[in-house]
């Protein structure tokens, strides 16, 4: 092969897929030994992560997943999807145009939780105390962050989310089952204990999720990848049942109600 050729198929690089004519495998498994055999959770693991997990692994992971699915027509991503599904779109679009909606304060909490988690960790393994390394991590939060920390609090769920409590009781069971450590499971609710001080906090479906993802061994970005997966479920869910419904070009509230006029 030429000099030429080898540069043009080096030009993408992949570790993830081994492809030509009659040939597909992921991560060194032929696709025809995957289907079949592993369910759709262990090949997100496999995707991703570059091996495949156990069936314990597993079974946390499609936990957090199943735990992010939806939250109703109220949260930004569901409704622009729902919205999009009305203007003569298709699925895809819809779906995109909710994905998109998870930025920094809608979908991308549970990854500034995990990164909160892994600081707190680092902390511990330099030698402090738990209390300490989530105080001391905490004030490094506020610092960068503001008041307002990733994981905990619930503008609907007050004191509890209702996913939270299910979620953190797995990874007991895990870490009992030595799956997992359940160090993050310490730190989550370390950080919640000391959040609650004053007044209870709920731990939210972020800090829930981002104990497991952390558990797992995933990078904090993967946090809100997964988290976009989830909720694809959702988007998709709900831009189907809209276009079920009917309805052209549903704008954010019904057209008897208009925008208030701020006269400068």
């Amino acid at each position: 092969m030429s000099d030429d050729a080898d540069a043009i198929r080096a030009w993408w690089r992949t570790s993830i897929i081994d492809m030509e004519p009659g040939k597909i495998a992921f991560r060194g498994h032929p696709i025809e030994d995957l289907i079949g055999n592993v369910s759709f959770p262990q090949m997100i693991w496999l995707m991703t992560a570059g091996r495949l997990p156990s069936d314990a692994e597993s079974a946390l992971l499609e936990a957090a997943l199943v735990a992010g699915v939806d939250h109703g027509p109220q949260a930004p991503s569901i409704a622009a999807a729902r919205m999009t599904a009305t203007c003569g779109v298709g699925l895809n679009n819809a779906i995109a145009n909710g994905v998109n909606m998870l930025g920094d304060v809608h979908g991308g909490a549970g990854e500034q939780c995990a990164d909160l988690y892994y600081d707190i960790n680092a902390r511990m393994e330099d030698g402090a105390p738990l209390e300490d390394s989530v105080q001391s991590g905490l004030d490094v939060w506020r610092a960068e962050n503001g008041k307002i920390v990733s994981g905990f609090g619930h503008r609907f769920h007050k004191p509890v989310d209702p996913r939270a409590p299910r979620l953190m009781a797995m990874v007991r069971e895990a870490a009992k089952a030595g799956t997992v450590s359940g160090r993050y499971a310490d730190i989550g609710e370390a950080v919640q204990a000391n959040l609650s001080a004053r007044k209870p906090l709920a731990m939210n479906i972020d800090g829930a999720t981002a104990v497991i993802f952390c558990e797992l061994g995933f990078p904090a970005p993967l946090s809100r990848g997964l988290f976009c997966l989830s909720r694809s479920v959702g988007i998709l869910s709900h831009a189907w049942e809209q276009i079920q419904q009917g309805g052209r070009n549903k704008g954010p509230m019904p057209p008897a109600y208009l925008p208030k006029y701020d006269q400068i």
